[in-house]
């Protein structure tokens, strides 16, 4: 395993600097602006070409620095755009619920609907088989609301509200600021969470999301991305 696999599999993130060129980032930024008609973000954006574009170049940086493996998929790309008017904070969590369905459907695991796509939460050893990776379309210090991450807490399973907060006094947070073009890999079951920006600045993040082209329990991908 690699310094950066490693570093992924201890901490449970990863940080990677300078990962997509600034003008690419620019381009697409600017090409989203339309479709999402001032929406603070959404979850469905791998249906767009330039996303799904990023998930292919992103693929296949992540296969070579070995923080995934080659014949995992992008399943999903979501936008977060934090600005001086849509400004918002959010509570210490981990990310459980992927955009997937059982077939025939299962009652043990319900389904909810976000956008018009069915959402489950999978068992813990799919969660611990999937990485997102958050990549920056502008600068964000710590003025602008970045994400805190709890160390090594992807290890604990899933975690209640007060078990996230124990563990989170005891190892502690890491403010992930970040450049344009820089990005996070991280594990879905890593503790995170952000505040509201304390300046009038922008911060946009495409969020995605890789995992194994087939699931356990029956679940299947609302989309992939090869």
């Amino acid at each position: 395993m690699t310094g950066l696999g490693a570093l992924l599999d201890g901490a449970g993130f990863a940080f990677l600097p300078a990962l997509l060129p600034t003008g690419h980032m620019d381009k697409v930024a600017v090409s989203l602006g339309p479709w999402l008609q001032g929406a603070v973000g959404s979850r469905n954006l791998l249906t767009q070409p330039q996303c799904r574009d990023i998930a292919v170049q992103l693929k296949a940086r992540l296969v070579e620095a070995d923080l995934l493996d080659p014949a995992s998929v992008a399943v999903q790309c979501t936008l977060f755009d934090k600005t001086a008017d849509r400004n918002w904070l959010v509570a210490l969590h981990q990310d459980t619920s992927i955009p997937a369905s059982a077939s025939p459907p299962d009652a043990a695991l319900p389904v909810s609907i976000k956008e018009g796509e069915p959402y489950v939460q999978p068992p813990a050893e799919v969660l611990e088989s999937l990485l997102a990776v958050r990549v920056h379309l502008d600068d964000c210090g710590v003025d602008a609301g970045p994400l805190r991450v709890v160390p090594g807490s992807h290890r604990a399973g899933r975690l209640g509200d007060a078990e996230a907060r124990a563990l989170r006094d005891i190892h502690g947070e890491v403010t992930c600021t970040a450049a344009r073009g820089d990005a996070l890999a991280m594990r879905p079951l890593l503790l995170h969470a952000s505040s509201r920006a304390w300046a009038p600045v922008r911060r946009r993040v495409l969020h995605f999301l890789f995992g194994p082209a087939r699931l356990p329990h029956g679940l299947v991908w609302n989309l992939t991305e090869p």
